[in-house]
């Protein structure tokens, strides 16, 4: 980067979007006006430098910034046709843009272009929007900034904002910002550093403001019953409740599942205000649009059996679906955009947390992170005023915007498993981690799931951050630790969709030398920990509703009587014959069950590695560097099988192509005619 106002920008942005006390994930923009050359005449031109349309003030780089002229753009104040008509000016911008490449111009470009000072910051922080929506706000920020901070009454951001900042602006040079009702903060500076002091002094002044004069109390007394749960209940109970809540968040889109249960929100769970103030829903514009106007709220205490609450949480969703089909109905148009969907994207569970559901992780867990910014919010404008969010009409105006319903159209193309999460034993090495790489690359939440949790962390962090994949410890021949596991996975991600039994070893012996805990280690490994894990994961499939996939990595052994290997070919047939077995029996759910048949994967082979191919090497009369080609030698295709192969049949078996294929096994194993199926 060349251009020193752009990188001091870049800098300033990063600090103040690093912490969230300023402004929420993605929300707000900043921006910088200097000087630079015209390539084409070589003049010195005004532009301005400003976060665009998307990204996240944290991590903004250059990429993420539009540049644009000033002079073009102040011109629009020219032609501006009005309020009726204002959304067509955030096309015009494209016409402001100096230079190739660079972010989408965002609504907000007229809020910092029109203002006449170099340098703007537009902020949601929890403590400017308190009194944002606080009931006497203007009257509020008048008392805590005297008139440092203006107040500018709601308005839907757009170019008239931009229009009405700057004249308030220009009329009390003395400011150094204002207070958007209903929305946020705005301050500016000479310079980028006094920019960056006057939004940290309103934010700091503010909270200050709220914790000196706020009652102690704001969301009213506990009430009984609803207090939080011990944490080993709360976690236990979460899991219970999750698969359910999933499938209901999931009715019109499937969802991706985050979990919550940090101190605010279970003690705004825990007070009288909990039904009135969820009611209101949220006010900042970030907010309901990744929570949506209000969440759904469970109105029974904790003491409550599962049972109860899983039949009361249905009933509670067909009213929430009612009543957002009537919120849509009450305020839509001809030009409207369709329902994107009636199911809620918070859910409250008092004493144990909340859920909040995206498309992805990332999408979900910010979901979750925004309706803490709202609490919050409500806490301090409850605690100094009333809390007054702005209207479901209003509300409606942004959600269906036609600027968002554009924004949400520029969204890439979901990958074939984006939604889907997977859960893979035996996933830190070998097969299962090719298998948890190819999943996670094709847009699935992964949990890795392994005897050794290091092991498994260290591979679940290879595949990216947690909003990708988790890593659990998983001993799959104890019932225990299987289902500690897959409550591990479904308060990881909301719940599962994809299982793959992959765990195993092997001892290779002759019938004779084989003993009695041989047999039995392998058995309990493969077939019993298939079955364990299976009847968990079903479980969980069943209360979701949504169908699923269970891969079972068995092998050609399960049909092929190779030599001195009486103990892992019986147990890999049984793992073969669990797989017709749950097709039968799970099919009414939707949930496909088909299994994979690899030979002679030896390249990076946990099994392999761990003694198994020195003994096949010694069967078969060959050095144990050669096995693989010794394998790949006796196929009919002659090619050495590795486990990126296996992991491409299971995102065969499980993708879009397959949908209707249960109690298969595929064979990938280059062709052996003796394991031929038939």
């Amino acid at each position: 980067m060349t251009n020193e106002t752009a990188a001091s920008l870049i800098a300033r942005s990063n600090r103040l979007g690093a912490d969230k006390k300023n402004t929420n994930f993605a929300g707000g923009n900043t921006s910088a006006k200097g000087g630079a050359l015209d390539p084409v005449t070589g003049e010195s031109v005004e532009l301005m430098w400003v976060k665009g349309s998307g990204g996240d003030l944290g991590t903004l780089s250059e990429s993420g910034l539009s540049v644009l002229r000033l002079d073009r753009m102040r011109a629009l104040v020219d032609v501006y046709p009005g309020l009726d008509r204002e959304d067509e000016m955030v096309a015009a911008f494209d016409y402001c843009l100096h230079g190739k490449g660079g972010a989408t111009p965002s609504i907000d470009t007229a809020m910092h272009g029109l203002v006449n000072v170099a340098h703007v910051d537009h902020l949601h922080p929890d403590s400017g929007i308190a009194i944002a929506t606080a009931a006497d706000g203007e009257a509020l920020t008048a008392k805590i900034f005297g008139g440092k901070v203006l107040w500018v009454p709601w308005r839907r951001p757009g170019f008239q904002l931009g229009l009405d900042i700057s004249a308030l602006q220009e009329a009390r040079p003395g400011a150094i910002g204002c207070i958007l009702g209903g929305h946020g903060i705005t301050a500016w500076g000479a310079t980028g550093e006094e920019c960056e002091r006057n939004s940290l002094w309103i934010i700091d002044t503010a909270a200050a403001y709220i914790a000196e004069h706020g009652e102690a109390e704001p969301f009213g007394a506990t009430v009984a019953g609803y207090e939080a749960l011990p944490e080993a209940e709360r976690r236990s109970r979460a899991a219970a409740l999750a698969p359910t809540i999933r499938g209901l968040a999931s009715r019109d889109k499937p969802m991706v599942g985050h979990f919550t249960d940090s101190d605010a929100v279970l003690d705004f769970l825990s007070r009288e205000k909990l039904a009135p103030l969820s009611a209101l829903g949220t006010s900042c514009p970030d907010h309901f649009l990744r929570t949506k106007v209000r969440p759904l709220v469970l109105d029974l205490p904790a003491s409550a059996s599962v049972e109860e609450q899983i039949s009361r949480l249905q009933e509670l969703h067909e009213q929430y679906r009612d009543d957002y089909r009537a919120y849509y109905d009450a305020h839509a148009d001809a030009e409207s955009p369709a329902m994107r969907g009636a199911d809620p994207l918070i859910v409250l569970i008092p004493g144990v947390g909340m859920f909040s559901y995206g498309v992805n992780k990332q999408t979900a867990r910010v979901a979750g992170e925004f309706y803490v910014n709202a609490i919050n919010v409500m806490r301090g404008a409850e605690s100094l005023s009333t809390y007054a969010p702005i209207s479901d009409a209003e509300k409606f105006r942004i959600e269906y915007w036609a600027l968002e319903e554009a924004k949400l159209q520029r969204l890439p193309k979901p990958k074939s498993h984006q939604g889907r999460i997977a859960f893979v034993t035996g996933a830190a090495s070998g097969i299962g981690k090719a298998i948890a790489t190819r999943l996670a690359a094709d847009g699935a939440c992964v949990v890795v799931a392994d005897l050794d949790l290091e092991k498994a962390q260290a591979a679940a962090a290879e595949l990216g951050s947690t909003d990708v994949a988790v890593g659990v410890a998983a001993n799959v021949a104890d019932a225990d630790a299987v289902q500690a596991a897959m409550d591990a996975a479904v308060l990881a991600f909301g719940g599962v969709d994809l299982v793959v039994n992959n765990a195993g070893l092997s001892l290779s012996k002759p019938l004779l030398e084989t003993t009695e805990k041989d047999w039995d280690l392998q058995h309990d490994v493969m077939a019993k920990g298939s079955f364990l894990v299976s009847k968990a994961a079903a479980q969980a499939l069943i209360a979701q509703g949504l169908g699923g996939d269970i891969i079972y990595i068995s092998s050609k052994n399960s049909v092929f009587a190779g030599p001195n290997n009486i103990a892992y070919s019986a147990t890999k047939a049984d793992q073969a014959h669990q797989v017709r077995l749950l097709a039968v029996e799970l099919g009414e759910h939707g949930v496909r069950v088909n299994g994979i048949n690899p030979d002679g994967v030896v390249r990076g082979s946990g099994i392999f590695a761990s003694g198994w191919g020195a003994n096949r090497a010694a069967t078969y009369g060959v050095d144990e560097e050669d096995l693989g080609q010794f394998y790949a030698n006796r196929t009919i295709l002659k090619r050495e099988v590795v486990p990126e192969n296996v992991a491409d049949a299971v995102y065969v078996l499980t993708g879009p192509e397959l949908t209707r294929t249960t109690g298969l096994h595929i064979p990938v194993d280059s062709g052996v005619a003796a394991a031929f199926l038939r």
